[in-house]
This record gives C-alpha cells, structure tokens and sequence, in this order.
C-alpha cells in the first residue's frame, strides 16, 4: 500500500469524481483508476460503487475513509516539522452551501491562494442540513454553513458574522409601495423559500406560524439563485440573505418589503471536528477566514463566538 494511492482514494473519495481527482492531483483519469483498481485489489474489497457516471463510497469505503485520513494527517504533521520554514504545500478540503459558497468564501480563496499557491484546495458544494455529518465522516476539512447558534460537543464553532435576512418583491408588486405592513397582509401571498428541512426555512415558519399565520403558500427550490430570479418576475414574495440580493435592491429590480421577520437569527458559521490535528495549512486557511469576513463587514459589528 503506497502513500499516493491513499491520497488518491481520499481526492476521489472527496469529489466522487475520477476525472475532477485526477484534475486536482495533476494526474491522468487512467492514472487515479489504476491507482483505485490496485488499491481495491490489495485490501480485497470495493471501496466505490459505479453507479454509470457516478460514485459512491461503498460501506468498506466509509470504514476505511478515516484510517486513511488519519494516515495522511500524521504524515503531513511529520512532513511539517521537517519544513517547518518552508512554505506550505498539501491538499485542503472545504465544503459551505451555495449561498455561502457564492457571496463569502470567493473572498477567502482569493487570498489565500495568493498567499499559499502551493495549496491545492478541494471545494464540495453540499446542502446546508448535511454539511456537519462530512466534519464527522471525515471527508472535510472545514466547512461553513448558515444556521442558529450552534451547540456541538464534537465540532468546534466559530460564529463569524450575523446574516440578515429579508422579505423582498419585484418593484411592482402590490405591497412593494408600502411602507408598514400588518400580518393580514400577508394572506393570500405567494413565499419564495428554500426546501423544509433547510434551518432558516425551519426559522421562517416558525415564525410566522407563532403570530397566526399557518396557510401560507410556497414555492420552493433548492437555489437561492432561482428564488432570487422568481422574486424579480413577480412570482411571490423573495425569502433571502441580504448579501443574496443587494446589487438587484440597489439596481432596483428588487424591493425590501417593511417587514422584521422576530426571533430570526442566523449566523454564518466555520466548524471543523474537534479532535482533528490543525495542521499549518488548516491553521492558515482558517486564520484567513477570520480576516476576510472582518473586511467583508468592517462596518457591521463583528462576532466572534466560540463553542467546543
């Protein structure tokens, strides 16, 4: 068993891809299957399932996952000691939603790639309700989500900034030239929301249903894009983060509707496993996090809130 098959099977075991591992690892597509093949034929089971074009980490392939992980750390751990002067050089996975993934972490990828180009970061788009499960699974490194304070005995949390949220409609919506609105005026609209099972969506409804509004209509999606793009249309009124919508508020195809949804706070989050070695790379990406979403909102009140 070789370090580089290791390393492959935890690229491809992130981007369940083979040509987006070979991309990352700078190898040929052929390459990372031989490299599977021999490492499949070495431990005598099957670590990926190929359903057509897709992958899928069979039940062996989980149970090895984090033995393999565990491997790399402690090699990297060594290797860091060893070239503790020179300048980093690995692979780092990160995975937030798409909202996140949209409108913060470009920011955070800019420069940390300015400053470390020998990194090779992996990025993995993933729904907001599975993001922790990857930190426990161990095929993340970090990852970002929106969500309530969180509380977690297994995960570290960083709260770095509260996302606003609001009501939004297209200019010539009838309540768009309101200035104050009462709850029955909210009868008979239509919400563009996220899917249940989202934590804001969950915020939203509980909300609304505590001030007696429980026959709401939805339309719902999976892409804060396309609600953005139906709330423009004039299809129903827009359920999303400030930082979704304020070049269409300020361009004027969208209107911020006079309404304070109570008791709504959701913060964007960083959060990895509490009992992962913080290597030099993570402790680097981390520390340029922190720095970017300060920038991003020097002038909101920045929030730093930390719970193990």
């Amino acid at each position: 068993m070789e370090f580089r098959q290791l390393n492959t099977f935890c690229t491809v075991a992130a981007t369940l891809n083979f040509t987006r591992a070979a991309e990352v690892l700078s190898y040929v597509p052929s390459n990372v299957t031989m490299q599977i093949k021999a490492l499949e034929d070495e431990l005598g089971v099957r670590l990926f399932d190929r359903l057509g074009k897709q992958l899928a980490l069979t039940t062996a392939g989980k149970r090895f996952l984090p033995h393999a992980q565990d491997v790399l750390e402690k090699l990297e751990e060594a290797r860091s000691v060893v070239h503790d002067n020179e300048k980093l050089t690995g692979t780092l996975t990160i995975s937030a939603n798409e909202v996140i993934c949209s409108y913060r972490l470009p920011t955070v990828f800019q420069q940390f790639r300015s400053q470390h180009p020998g990194v090779r970061l992996i990025f993995r788009s993933v729904p907001n309700q599975e993001l922790k499960q990857t930190l426990f699974e161990g095929t993340t490194d970090i990852v970002y989500m929106l969500d309530e304070p969180i509380r977690s005995n297994g995960l570290v949390v960083e709260s770095l900034v509260e996302e606003k949220f609001r009501l939004l409609a297209a200019p010539d919506h009838p309540l768009a030239k309101r200035t104050t609105l009462q709850l029955e005026d909210f009868h008979g609209e239509v919400f563009l929301t996220n899917e249940k099972g989202c934590p804001y969506r969950a915020m939203f409804d509980r909300s609304f249903e505590k001030e007696g509004i429980d026959n709401i209509t939805y339309l719902e999606f999976q892409s804060a894009e396309a609600i953005k793009q139906c709330a423009i249309s004039g299809l129903g009124i827009g359920f999303l983060p400030e930082i979704v919508v304020e070049a269409e508020v300020e361009r004027g195809q969208l209107v911020v509707l006079p309404w304070q949804i109570p008791d709504l706070r959701v913060y964007t989050h960083m959060l990895w496993h509490k009992e992962k070695w913080i290597s030099p790379i993570m402790s680097s990406f981390i520390e340029t996090a922190r720095e970017a979403f300060h920038v991003q909102n020097e002038n909101k009140p920045f929030i730093l809130a930390i719970s193990t």
